[in-house]
């Protein structure tokens, strides 16, 4: 614990007015005035007097123990989501303690949040314990390390105030705010979608996947008849498909610095694995196995597709502490490392923000992919550039804006279209769209057999 003492307000204040009896008492023996001479006897007592009064505070307050304090905060919070944080303050001296705290945050230099009721001032009771609560609310993701709190505590006279630095602790885990997903299972996938704006295209047919044998309807057509089980029940017997299920989806998303543009609050990087994750959600509900595989990152991780629910929270552990870093995105390294890992068939969707630079390294590594695996390509686009190209014209540096704005979309169309007419779907969006726009081609595919 480390402790500064300083002189208060009120300390300053007696000092004031004893260096303005002082340099009265000097303008007064310059006069050569006789009260100076008694006036200088009773200005020195004063003067040892408030010293020995000063000193004795400061010698209590300096004595005394620190109070305990405990801080009670959830170990997992949302990103971007308000939540208390509880602190606890006792102490075992005899006399009313008066207080202000100040809980300071984690240190990391990736930690980013917001607080709310800091600093807060408050009278200890003896042998009893006082509650303060305050609001954080983490604005980026990771691990968050709360070491110390700051108590400012006053002397019984008031003169000193001593500022401690109490080692108090705390380990908390800072998730995208995901707490929507668990709502959504109240009410059923196929709600949560509607409500949450997702589209989803009526199906073109029956599905691929043989469900059960049933009796023969009216309305179904001959190609469902089995004739077998007609041949032995002596009746019209009719199978029944439901949506393909037991397929992987397998995310490559991107770590490089292109996704740490900023849109709103979040960055490209944050509004990609949120959508990633939400995909998942989905998918995993649809019977289907999810994984991932991150790349130009610190330490690139690879998580094959699983099935079940269990596996969100496996990616939600693994990713919450991952950010974009400062590399460029090797996107045929990372795809000679997706058909190494990744044998079987899956639906690979890469997640990254494309540059007309990147033509020819990126189409012949996603070609070698697509002929192992069905591969989607969300291209985030910076919704910056969609503003300059709506902004009126009006000034010439509006006019260089614009224009380089146009040339930048136009190229990066350019690339999207060469990777259409090969074969390659394309999905160019802005970042807060791309969670809906994954899950409706999704389920668009899904439901067509198409994955």
């Amino acid at each position: 614990m480390k402790q500064l003492l300083k002189p208060s307000t009120r300390m300053l204040w007696w000092l004031a007015v004893l260096l303005g009896v002082s340099v009265l008492l000097g303008i007064l023996q310059a006069l050569g005035r006789d009260s100076a001479e008694r006036l200088d006897g009773f200005f020195w007592t004063l003067l040892w007097v408030m010293t020995a009064v000063a000193a004795l505070d400061a010698g209590w307050l300096w004595r005394l123990p620190s109070p305990r304090v405990k801080r009670h905060i959830n170990g997992s919070l949302g990103m971007g989501r308000w939540s208390e944080v509880q602190i606890n303050l006792e102490h075992d001296s005899a006399r009313a303690l008066s207080v202000s705290l100040f809980d300071h945050g984690p240190l990391e230099p990736h930690a980013r949040y917001e607080t709310e009721n800091l600093p807060q001032d408050v009278l200890l009771r003896p042998q009893r314990t006082a509650q303060l609560t305050y609001r954080l609310r983490p604005v980026s993701r990771g691990d968050f390390t709360f070491e110390r709190t700051e108590l400012v505590i006053r002397s019984p006279l008031r003169l000193w105030s001593s500022r401690r630095y109490v080692l108090n602790p705390d380990i908390v885990r800072v998730y995208p705010d995901f707490a929507r997903l668990h709502n959504g299972q109240l009410l059923g996938v196929e709600n949560w979608l509607s409500q949450t704006g997702i589209r989803q295209q009526p199906r073109r047919g029956p599905g691929l996947e043989f469900h059960q044998l049933r009796e023969f309807r009216e309305g179904d057509s001959l190609r469902q008849i089995d004739w077998k089980a007609t041949a032995r029940h002596r009746a019209p017997i009719a199978r029944e498909y439901q949506d393909e299920r037991d397929q992987q989806i397998l995310f490559m998303l991107d770590c490089g610095r292109r996704m740490r543009s900023q849109d709103g609050e979040l960055t490209h990087f944050d509004h990609a694995l949120n959508a990633c994750l939400l995909l998942s959600y989905v998918a995993l509900r649809q019977g289907d196995a999810v994984g991932l595989s991150t790349f130009a990152g610190e330490q690139d991780k690879h998580l094959p597709p699983v099935k079940g629910a269990s596996q969100l929270n496996v990616l939600l552990n693994h990713l919450y502490n991952v950010n974009a870093t400062q590399r460029p995105a090797d996107y045929a390294t990372a795809m000679r490392h997706i058909l190494a890992r990744q044998k079987r068939r899956a639906l690979v969707v890469l997640v990254t923000n494309l540059r007309d630079e990147d033509d020819e390294q990126l189409l012949g590594a996603v070609k070698q992919l697509s002929r192992h695996h069905r591969v989607l390509i969300a291209s985030l686009r910076e919704a910056v550039l969609d503003d300059l190209r709506q902004t009126p014209v009006h000034t010439w540096q509006q006019a260089v804006d614009y224009c380089g704005a146009v040339d930048l979309l136009n190229a990066r169309s350019g690339l999207h279209e060469r990777l259409v007419a090969h074969g390659i779907p394309v999905l160019d969006v802005r970042p807060s769209e791309l969670g809906p726009e994954l899950v409706s081609r999704y389920l668009s595919w899904k439901k067509a057999g198409a994955l």
